[in-house]
């Protein structure tokens, strides 16, 4: 039996995500853990996350989960959701925090003075609700998901990386800001699969089956 293993540093809202994959892999063992040692036996690896960087580099190293982490992005099938987004990356401005070094770049707040719509309206930051995204390249995660698809996002920051071939996806919100990346083995996204109903629940579905 396939175990995909969502690791759990305690951040985020775990159990949508659990939900999400047990409903589209009914067959695989899903498990929610904080012990490296599964992490490291798993098959495959989502890395999700709500709330402050620094928060979330601290708590993943109080459980000493770096090295998992680590050694699952550079081995496995690795799915990355919103912060666990963020953190591949090498720096943070929300509180000039170090991510994990894996990709080179930073992320970003949104500025003050970008966040006007195409209306002339002013938007809000956090970036709360559905939007449009749009896949830079092909990939496997993007089977049977039409281009500009709507999916759910909730957050301030976002990544900029320094190599624009990382980039998967785009999507606009005063700017035109990266809203997915992959390498290899790595698929990682800033919208929230595991709320952005049929789109979402298809892309998961996508990383059960993908074969890097």
């Amino acid at each position: 039996m396939t175990t995909v293993a969502i690791i759990d540093y305690g951040m985020g809202n775990l159990r949508s995500v659990a939900k999400a994959i047990e409903h589209v892999a009914p067959e695989h063992r899903i498990e929610v853990t904080s012990d490296p040692a599964v992490v490291a036996a798993a098959d495959r690896v989502v890395f999700p996350g709500q709330g402050a960087m620094p928060d979330c580099m601290r708590e993943l190293d109080l459980r000493g989960l770096r090295p998992a982490v680590l050694e699952a992005a550079a081995s496995k099938p690795f799915l990355g959701i919103c912060i666990g987004q963020q953190m591949l990356f090498e720096n943070s401005e929300e509180g000039d925090v170090p991510g994990l070094g894996i990709f080179r770049g930073e992320v970003v707040r949104f500025r003050d003075a970008d966040m006007v719509g195409v209306d002339g309206a002013r938007l809000k930051v956090p970036h709360m609700g559905w939007n449009e995204v749009w896949q830079n390249s092909a990939h496997a995660l993007w089977e049977g998901i039409p281009d500009g698809e709507r999916f759910y996002f909730v957050h301030s920051y976002y990544v900029a990386p320094a190599e624009p071939a990382l980039v998967a996806a785009r999507t606009d919100y005063g700017v035109r800001f990266t809203s997915g990346v992959a390498r290899a083995n790595i698929f990682a996204v800033q919208f929230h699969p595991e709320k952005s109903a049929q789109a979402g629940l298809r892309l998961l579905s996508n990383f059960i089956r993908w074969t890097p």
